[in-house]
């Protein structure tokens, strides 16, 4: 066989086998999740200790933080706007509501019922 064919055929070979494997790992993956809380202050000492505390523990669960947590909140439709709204980042909705049954999150609660009052809260699953 002549030995550009041959390279050729490799490099057809090849690409068709990345293919493949990229198309696997695609249908694998699961699409991002989203958490968002609407909340209120109570105490607002409080709510900077529990803040520190459930920030860690949403990191070691694998999530991550927009830090909207003190951000401004403007209304564009509808009714009025929480006072305080805390957006997370998630590799998967299973993994949001595992955080949120875990007992790390659990732990937080007589610190969180002193801090805050939460309004709402919910994940979004990302679409494709």
């Amino acid at each position: 066989m002549n030995t550009k064919f041959k390279i050729a055929l490799a490099v057809i070979a090849g690409a068709a086998i990345g293919a493949v494997a990229m198309q696997g790992l695609y249908a694998q993956a699961k699409p991002k999740a989203y958490t968002v809380s609407e909340l209120e202050t109570l105490d607002a000492a409080a709510q900077a200790a529990f803040t520190q505390l459930a920030q860690a523990a949403l990191k070691d669960a694998g999530g991550r933080t927009f830090n909207t947590g003190g951000g401004k909140v403007v209304a564009l439709e509808g009714a009025a706007p929480p006072k305080r709204v805390v957006i997370n980042e998630w590799d998967s909705l299973e993994q949001a509501q595992a955080y949120y049954k875990s007992k790390a999150w659990n732990d937080l609660a007589p610190q969180r019922d002193k801090a805050i009052k939460t309004i709402r809260r919910y994940a979004v699953e990302a679409v494709r």
